[in-house]
């Protein structure tokens, strides 16, 4: 069995060597964990790691070449000169889910995906920002990615959305396969602070398939 000391992961996909990788001790898989506002695309067997709340990720992979990614959007459209910041953002335009579809979906036809062949899995879009009474985030992201979706053709052979809580997702491109944990926001609610602080600067007013759970 293959340590993390023995872990040499292999080049990230050109356009992706930010996220950052590591060795999953406990799957026994390399993996790469993404934040909101980021994108990873793998061609080689790696599992990618998020953490939702109110953000939406689609899971989109070739199923014939096993080549696939993640997305992780925070708000469906940019509507004002306003962005969303963060230290470690590298295209910030990537938390408005118009840029992130159009991001992962490319990027996987870049590498070889043909769109006839693309499964789609979505995941997300709690109800978990409590401080924001008059406005329901989560609800707005879905709402958004199922309407491009079915705009652009393609159908969700999976999904878990809306809801009040959290979600952990795991997800195998090369496969198709996800692991879901539902969190309990009661116990944590470093999910719940992390989003309002990063939407204070934009909001003002108010203007499943074969999933596993683990």
């Amino acid at each position: 069995m293959k340590q993390r000391s023995e872990y040499k992961p292999k080049a990230p996909i050109k356009g992706f060597e930010h996220i950052g990788r590591y060795w999953d001790n406990r799957i026994n898989v390399p993996a790469a964990k993404i934040l909101p506002g980021e994108c990873y695309v793998s061609a080689s067997g790696e599992m990618i790691v998020t953490v939702l709340g109110s953000c939406v990720s689609a899971c989109i992979r070739d199923k014939v070449l096993g080549v696939g990614g993640m997305n992780h959007f925070m708000l469906p459209v940019k509507k004002s000169d306003k962005m969303i910041t963060r230290h470690s953002i590298v295209n910030a335009e990537l938390c408005y889910g118009n840029w992130a579809m159009e991001y992962l979906i490319n990027a996987i036809l870049k590498c070889g995906g043909r769109r006839d062949r693309l499964e789609v899995k979505v995941f997300g879009g709690g109800r978990v920002l409590t401080s924001l009474s008059n406005i329901d985030i989560g609800r707005r992201n879905v709402e958004f990615v199922m309407e491009y979706l079915q705009r652009d053709g393609l159908s969700v052979c999976a999904q878990d959305i809306g809801s009040d809580y959290p979600r952990k997702i795991l997800y195998f491109p090369d496969t198709g396969a996800v692991k879901l944990k539902k969190l309990r926001t009661r116990i944590n609610d470093t999910i719940e602070k992390r989003e309002k602080a990063y939407l204070d600067t934009l909001i003002t007013s108010p203007k499943a398939g074969d999933v596993e759970l683990f």
